[in-house]
């Protein structure tokens, strides 16, 4: 099955203007809590200040109040910078249509205001009909444990008795100097989305009622595609997110865009079914072209949840490439159980461009809800395949009326990072001054190989509530907003004073206005991608002519400013055409922010795994040309610096690809100079890098060498051949690491088995077998054992040469020379003939000119 693919992306936004029609609401009270003025926001919604109205808001029952600091991610003109704060029960009434559903969204951001504490605000909120929306909550442990800058709570409320909503704000009663505060209210009038009973799961002659209840957004994910901000809804001013986040294991299939000649548009008669934007259907996941492989995963969706609630898992699927019933066909299963034998959704639609929205219902003991998808073979399809386009999950209120859960619990992660002492220029925040965030996941302290496995299930089963370093686009759950920055108001870290007076001098300095104009006040749609030193966007400085990528740090890191400094102080010095450029930083309100070059083509990872019509796969030669460009660069730190720079955490993410498809070495936060005294072969230091590429050496001496970047870019080799990741707890113990799989496999001759499919008949034995070889000295359990980083790259180099004799169809390449020979009488065009026995490990004049390598 091919997979379509169009740039012309203007195109699918012209049928999404022509296909539906936005629901104009008939209430829409948006309420800038704590403000005297007006405001319109980034969706050109006109926010009206609360003490300019009375919504039945008694006289001194509650004070308004100021952040004492604005959050840099804040969005421009939010509700967030004044909030309404109180200190006993007060309650809004909203004048609303009794006849119709309501949008009710509350926004908190929890900082100091006139002297409170934030984590003292512990609050119930209440709303008509008897529901119980928010129990005990802290908007400060919640930004906390979901890094995240501020909170929106969105809830989806029945008809409201008497024609007026209350929402009572209510102090927790346990603290004494405890109180509620909100930032923004939204009162939006909506259709009935819910008006369909959903199946039950498990029970198949059951249903559940949805209409009168009331509903708790728990995500909502454009499955394939971006952010899409409520400027793009139906006039629902709905927000979707990226999906990538919360896809379980490894199996991310392959995104699309519909063709332009698709008209997407939505079944007449049935506008107010709860459609998604025509931007979520315009994009799609899949599980990819393989059938063989496909019938061998599930496409699965991990999602945390709030324990004993019932909640509705909303499916969207809108059929972009086929035309036929029967030609897609496949079952859906929640918390592993069927939910749907057999779906066709040609079958359902009758049409390619047309919407079908599912709804299922599931009661969840525990605290986690997976979504999965497989093909079916009962009806024989034409492909064995999956699609899903977007997802909804809604919390159901309980029979008392309740849709309170607890309050997110921080990662360890975090804890550990709060509980130590603050590196070198940071002060330990006091109770007055706190950080909102967490760490993420990325490159971190590691640990024995034995527990990697564990650590791979864990992170697996935290992935909702932070990302590994896969270079995606996500980490945010619903309605997230900003990413964690500290909240120390105006106070620096003054990391940059620690730095060298050359490194300063080579590096640009950006104020934090420039770059807060550069990545649009750091808007997420800019996200490209997230690491242990925290997210990165995409940029434009100097008036727009200069694209760049802007790093900004999540101060709860565990790299945080050790990373910061080495990254100045590495690249600042460091000039070369396969290395990364580091254009200048910025340090201040707090902030810590790198800018480099913008690499057009992202990471080495994501054209491995999310291969499909927006990355098709990259061919065999390709990827050879990519790990030479790799090893040239890390064989320029290794040889080419003043001292020899081991980088520490080598992976197909810190492997960046230019317009041109260069290869970049990036990420330096965790490199160290090697020794520098003529005695010593090694540095002692904690072990740090990533597990399925940290070097076991290196683990169980603590004694770092360039040989342990040399192990890690087998790993690297490996994975480019194989186009897996470096760990997969799904599959079976053997299998979860690489390394150990695909040496075992080697050793057995039986390494194309595992070889990434589309490569298969493609790489000509010699080429395959010198780079088999070369990954697998690469993997030498002693670091004595493998080769130089300059060897290495001289391998790779014999190993285009051999594939590019493959592809021309002429003779054989020579190993020690530069010629070809003729297969046919044998003849040699000049040099001497070398043993094809060699091992292949030794320089050649051939390529002395890599040996030293002029910068850029």
């Amino acid at each position: 099955m091919k997979i379509k693919t169009h740039a012309v992306y203007y195109l699918l936004v012209f049928n999404i203007v022509i296909a539906f029609a936005d629901y104009v609401p008939t209430d829409s009270i948006l309420l800038d809590c704590g403000s005297t003025t007006d405001t319109v926001d980034v969706d050109g919604r006109k926010w009206i200040g609360d003490s300019n109205t009375a919504f039945g808001l008694p006289a001194g029952g509650s004070v308004t109040a100021t952040a004492e600091f604005q959050d840099p991610s804040l969005p421009s003109q939010s509700p967030y910078m004044t909030a309404r704060v109180f200190h006993s029960p007060i309650t809004y009434n909203f004048p609303v249509s009794p006849k119709t559903r309501h949008w009710l969204r509350l926004h908190f951001y929890p900082a100091p205001y006139a002297g409170l504490v934030p984590d003292d605000a512990y609050f119930d909120v209440e709303s008509s009909n008897g529901h119980t929306l928010l129990r005990n909550f802290s908007a400060y442990v919640t930004a906390q444990a979901l890094t995240q800058a501020f909170i929106v709570r969105e809830f989806s409320l029945g008809l409201i008795k008497g024609g007026v909503l209350e929402i009572t704000f209510r102090p927790s009663d346990k603290r004494e100097s405890g109180y509620a505060f909100v930032n923004g209210i939204e009162v939006v009038s909506m259709p009935e989305i819910y008006g369909a009973p959903a199946a039950l799961v498990g029970f198949a002659d059951q249903t559940v009622e949805v209409a009168g209840s009331a509903l708790q957004t728990m995500y909502r994910l454009n499955v394939g595609g971006g952010y899409v901000g409520a400027r793009n809804d139906t006039g629902l001013s709905r927000t979707w997110y990226d999906d990538s986040p919360y896809i379980f294991g490894a199996g991310f299939g392959v995104t699309y865009l519909a063709d332009p000649k698709v008209k997407i548009r939505p079944p007449s008669g049935n506008s107010d079914a709860g459609y998604a934007p025509a931007d979520v259907y315009g994009t799609a996941r899949s599980m990819g072209p393989d059938s063989r492989v496909n019938m061998n995963y599930n496409m699965t969706w991990l999602f945390q949840v709030d324990a004993n609630f019932t909640y509705i898992v909303r499916l969207h699927f809108c059929e972009l490439q086929l035309s036929k019933i029967n030609q897609r066909v496949f079952d859906i299963y929640i918390n592993n159980q069927t939910a749907q034998e057999s779906a066709d959704v040609l079958a359902w639609s009758d049409a390619r461009g047309v919407p079908v929205v599912k709804d299922y219902a599931t009661y969840v003991p525990g605290d986690q809800l997976l979504v999965a998808l497989h093909p079916s073979d009962a009806t024989r399809p034409e492909y064995y395949d999956a699609i899903l386009n977007g997802l909804e999950l809604f919390k159901i209120n309980d029979t008392s009326g309740n849709l309170a859960g607890p309050n997110p619990s921080p990662s360890p992660m975090l804890l550990a990072a709060e509980a130590r002492e603050p590196e070198p220029g940071f002060r330990k925040s006091s109770r007055r001054a706190h950080v909102i965030g967490g760490a993420a996941g990325g490159a971190a302290a590691a640990v024995g190989i034995a527990f990697a496995i564990c650590f791979a299930v864990y992170q697996r089963k935290r992935r909702v509530l932070g990302s590994e370093s896969a270079g995606t686009s996500g980490w945010l759950p619903l309605y997230g907003g900003g990413n964690s920055t500290t909240t120390t108001g105006t106070s620096k870290s003054n990391a940059s004073s620690h730095l060298s007076s050359l490194a300063v001098s080579l590096c640009r300095h950006f104020s934090i206005a420039e770059i807060k104009q550069g990545t649009r006040n750091f808007d997420e749609s800019l996200v490209i991608g997230v690491g242990g030193f925290g997210k990165v966007y995409r940029g434009d400085i100097d008036g727009g002519t200069t694209r760049v990528a802007v790093k900004r740090s999540n101060p709860s890191s565990e790299q945080g400013v050790n990373e910061f400094q080495t990254e100045i102080e590495m690249l600042s010095k460091l000039r070369h055409r396969h290395l990364v450029s580091l254009i200048g930083y910025c340090e201040e309100n707090g902030e810590m922010i790198l800018v480099y070059d913008y690499m057009a083509h992202g990471t080495l990872r994501e054209h491995l795994y999310n291969k499909g019509n927006n990355n098709p796969p990259l061919s065999w030669k390709q990827r050879l040309e990519i790990c030479i460009g790799a090893a040239r660069g890390l064989h320029y730190l290794h040889t080419g610096a003043k001292y020899t720079i081991i980088h520490r955490d080598v992976k197909t993410t810190n492997i960046l690809l230019d317009e041109k498809w260069v290869a970049k070495v990036s990420d330096f936060g965790l490199s160290k100079t090697g020794p520098t005294l003529n005695n010593q072969n090694h540095v002692s230091t904690v072990v740090k890098g990533s597990f399925g590429y940290l070097d076991p050496e290196y683990f169980r001496r603590q004694q770092l060498t360039d040989k342990s970047d040399v192990y890690s870019f087998g790993v690297v080799l490996f994975e480019v051949l194989c186009a897996r990741p470096a760990l997969n707890p799904s599959l079976a113990k053997e299998q979860v690491s690489l390394a150990d799989w695909a040496l075992h496999c080697q050793r057995k001759g039986a390494l194309e088995e595992i070889m990434d499919p589309f490569l298969k008949g493609k790489i000509g034995p010699e080429c395959m077998r010198k780079f088999a070889e070369t990954a697998e000295k690469c993997l030498s359990d002693h670091g004595i054992e493998r080769p130089a980083m300059g060897d290495v790259l001289w391998n790779l180099e014999f190993a285009l040469q051999l594939q590019e004799g493959f592809e021309s169809g002429g003779g054989k390449i020579v190993e020690g020379t530069n010629v070809a020979v003729d297969d046919a009488n044998g003849s040699v065009g000049g040099g001497s003939e070398a043993s094809e026995e060699s091992d292949g490990l030794n320089s050649s004049a051939v390529f002395s000119q890599l040996i030293n390598p002029k910068g850029r």
